[in-house]
């Protein structure tokens, strides 16, 4: 008997064992994979090659959630103590049961960190351990718990090989990028297109999703000094600029059959920036996009975007951008994620709307844009 999807979490996290390089990397490059040191306030940080990244916090707060609700100190716990259903699937299940959850979709946390690699062989090493990892994490629940496949973007080649091991070998049904410039290029740049050709062949889902303080170029990094703004300018300018560069610049009207995911950057944004690309195309003044269609039909066609919980946008925006294109996400287990009550939440936000429409915000998004039947 096959199980019912009727609530589905869209943007979960894993945390990656610190013994995952270790058992699961190339020897090859084993010394080249993500190290946690102690800064000097001793505080966890990641080290990727010479760059130190993470929050001052300390890299222990990317598994405290709770936090955001005051209920977990973040800037105090070691990374290993993190919520347990981050580092263990058997951990994991009861929190999913806990909210009604049926499936998960899993993105990394450590790994969120790893567009900063700039050796193209050492970043494909790291996904293609972190994949295999992930691909056991999941294997003891395969009708609840789905990996998304990272990807090295550093080298198009690269992760072209790595979609296919993932998509072919382990069974994932999609891939994460960062929406920020990989090799200083933005996404619908040329270089890119091979890549895009090949997402379209294997009928993979795309998922953009920012992480934070993570070595690569991030809008308003240069313009703010603390962790707050950072995290307010980062995860939506650059989710803006991504979806900008999909839609006016032409990938998603090339590749028609894309499947595009705007993550964890909220998504009341979505309806003004989109009026915003239509005004323009229908200017003949600005219109030099060269695209075939309205980018509002083009979003329609090829794109979903994730709400956050708490968002009272949501309510007002599900039938205007259409239910069925809405995700939503918990965010489990980081500091600003949202367990337990997730559902609810979302719920909340829809009271009064059709059932149809709460239907298709609660799972029927998710199951079109991962195609989960």
């Amino acid at each position: 008997m096959s199980r019912a999807y009727n609530c589905i979490d869209a943007d979960g996290h894993i945390l990656e064992p610190l013994e995952l390089w270790k058992d699961y990397m190339d020897p090859k490059y084993r010394d080249h994979a993500p190290r946690l040191v102690l800064d000097k306030n001793g505080k966890e940080r990641l080290l990727i090659g010479e760059k130190l990244l993470g929050s001052e916090k300390g890299l222990g707060a990317i598994g405290a959630v709770g936090a955001r609700d005051g209920v977990v100190v973040d800037d105090t716990m070691a990374y290993k103590d993190g919520r347990k259903g981050g580092f263990d699937p058997h951990a994991r299940i009861p929190d999913m049961d806990l909210d009604g959850i049926d499936a998960v979709y899993l993105y990394p946390s450590i790994g969120l960190f790893a567009g900063a690699v700039e050796d193209p062989d050492i970043s494909a090493a790291i996904c293609r351990a972190y994949n295999t990892w992930l691909a056991d994490y999941c294997k003891p629940y395969p009708d609840r718990l789905f990996g998304i496949a990272m990807v090295p973007l550093q080298s198009v080649e690269h992760a072209i090989a790595e979609m296919k091991y993932a998509h072919e070998r382990l069974g994932m049904t999609g891939v994460f990028i960062r929406p920020n410039p990989y090799n200083n290029k933005m996404i619908h740049h040329p270089h890119y297109e091979p890549f895009w050709t090949a997402v379209e062949a294997m009928d993979v889902a795309v998922g953009f999703h920012e992480g934070g303080n993570s070595g690569m170029t991030q809008v308003g990094m240069d313009r703010f000094e603390t962790r707050g703004a950072r995290h307010i300018v980062t995860h939506t300018m650059e989710m803006m600029m991504a979806s900008l560069a999909m839609i006016w610049g032409g990938v998603c009207d090339r590749h028609k059959k894309l499947r595009i995911g705007f993550l964890e950057s909220g998504g009341g944004w979505i309806v003004p920036w989109l009026e915003r690309m239509d005004r323009h195309f229908d200017d003949k003044g600005f219109n030099d996009s060269g695209l075939s269609m309205r980018p509002s039909e083009i979003f329609q066609r090829n794109c979903w975007i994730s709400f956050e919980p708490v968002e009272g946008s949501l309510r007002v925006l599900a039938d205007y951008i259409g239910p069925h294109k809405i995700l939503w996400a918990t965010d489990y287990p980081h500091p600003d994620g949202f367990f337990p009550g997730a559902p609810d939440m979302v719920r909340q936000k829809l009271a009064g709307l059709s059932e149809a429409t709460r239907q298709q915000v609660m799972a029927g998004g998710a199951k079109g844009f991962y195609k989960l039947h």
